[in-house]
């Protein structure tokens, strides 16, 4: 563990002030509890899994250490637990009769759940990580999802974070899977924020950045390992989510770690809820939308647009109520139609706007597409990666077949207002790539 990076991040992060990853950290759960809350109570939030394989002994670590622990909060194992706002409310109802700090212990459901619970009781929270299976445990926000729609509800990232590499390694290996896929998918949101910097829309925060890119080829760099269960494999695939949710702390904002690769992962997560389709582990989609994103990047960079039509394309710019109307036409889903209408038409620009994007694309292309060829790997680099560390590769593994992935394209465009390269190829005239 890079020790030195983390404590460095820790100094610029918003909420985390106590980061701890490695074997037998179990046993250090009731000095860092204490240097982060002082005398105050604890009370574990857990399901009946991951209370088994952490809870348990986390429960006795800070009674050993003489702390006042309450009756522990248990979800059920089974069905599946989903992070959504009844059972945020279920926890908050619960917490609302005892005074004391929330631990999470379980790994992106649970801590979602409580991150969101304890904010809005005004409480601080530590996290006891179970998997190395997704960024978002010291991440600013919680991934909730209200009336069949999924959004990051703004909130506070744990005081304290703690991850057991004994308990990490007896995790699932589609866990490490899934958060491998996680990961990889910074590649083609890094290329997102860079376009979005060079066309002045939103700028790339250094700090953030170099928490997230420096290491990242390190970080994915041994996808087999990992697949093998390997401790070391598995450290660094956390320590990279670690980071990148600190990263996301800082720029108070998902953009460090998700961009148009996320957009996949996020609609067919919407569509799955709305049709009640058997859902997806989150990694496994981000895997298959970078796949997707990449794709759309090789084309692009193959392309001169320092010599676009600029006077052409905006001369076939849709009017707004254009947009709002193919917006309507486009979803079978009322939840998603109202929610891609707020995001789409927040970054909905008029003819003016588009010829000055446009105009400051051709100039800028020809080191933007160096850049953004220094960023990216091929598609085929990309598959071979998630491959060896277990993932799908093949939309279809993950129930989107072809006919749906194409259309999905133009969907994930609409669902977030954030620009990434779905957006641009609309704006250069690019969509009949896809």
């Amino acid at each position: 563990m890079d020790t030195a990076k983390i404590a460095t991040a820790l100094q610029l992060a918003s909420s985390t002030r106590y980061i701890q990853i490695g074997p037998d950290t179990l046993y250090s759960v009731g000095a860092i509890f204490e240097k982060a809350f002082g005398d105050s109570p604890a009370v574990i939030v857990a399901d009946d899994n991951t209370f088994a394989v952490a809870g348990q002994e986390v429960v006795r670590q800070l009674q050993t250490a003489g702390r006042k622990v309450a009756e522990t909060l248990i979800f059920p194992g089974q069905p599946i637990l989903y992070a959504d706002f009844e059972n945020v409310l279920k926890l908050q109802e619960k917490l609302q009769t005892i005074d004391a700090v929330p631990v999470s212990v379980g790994s992106g459901t649970l801590n979602d759940i409580t991150k969101l619970a304890a904010h809005r009781l005004g409480r601080p929270y530590m996290v006891v990580a179970t998997a190395a299976s997704m960024d978002g445990y010291t991440a600013f926000g919680a991934a909730i999802t209200k009336d069949g729609f999924k959004q990051t509800r703004s909130c506070p990232a744990p005081r304290a974070f703690l991850a057991d590499l004994n308990v990490l390694v007896q995790a699932p290996g589609e866990m490490n899977s899934t958060g491998y896929g996680d990961l990889l998918g910074k590649i083609t949101a890094g290329a997102d924020w860079i376009l979005a910097d060079a066309l002045e829309i939103e700028p790339i925060e250094p700090r953030a950045w170099s928490l997230v890119q420096d290491s990242l080829r390190k970080w994915t760099g041994e996808p087999a390992a990992l697949h093998r269960g390997e401790p070391a494999a598995i450290q660094n695939l956390l320590e990279g989510l670690v980071m990148s949710g600190l990263a996301m702390q800082i720029s108070q904002s998902s953009r460090p770690a998700s961009g148009s690769e996320h957009r996949f992962s996020h609609l067919w997560e919407m569509q799955a809820l709305g049709h009640g389709e058997p859902a997806i582990p989150h990694g496994y989609k981000v895997g298959i939308g970078t796949l997707a994103s990449a794709a759309l990047y090789e084309q692009v960079l193959e392309r001169d647009l320092s010599k676009l039509d600029v006077e052409a394309l905006c001369k076939a710019w849709p009017a707004q109520s254009q947009v709002e109307s193919r917006i309507r036409a486009a979803f079978d889903l009322p939840m998603l139609v109202e929610s891609s209408l707020q995001e789409s038409l927040a970054k909905y620009i008029n003819t003016d706007q588009l010829r000055q994007r446009l105009l400051l694309l051709k100039h800028k292309w020809p080191q933007l597409r160096e850049r953004l060829k220094q960023q990216m790997l091929s598609t085929k680099e990309l598959r071979d990666l998630l491959e060896a560390a277990g993932c799908p590769t093949d939309p279809a593994q993950i129930g989107i077949d072809a006919a749906r992935l194409k259309e999905s394209y133009e969907l994930a465009r609409y669902i977030r207002s954030r620009y990434t390269i779905l957006d641009l190829i609309y704006e250069t005239g690019f969509w009949t790539i896809v």
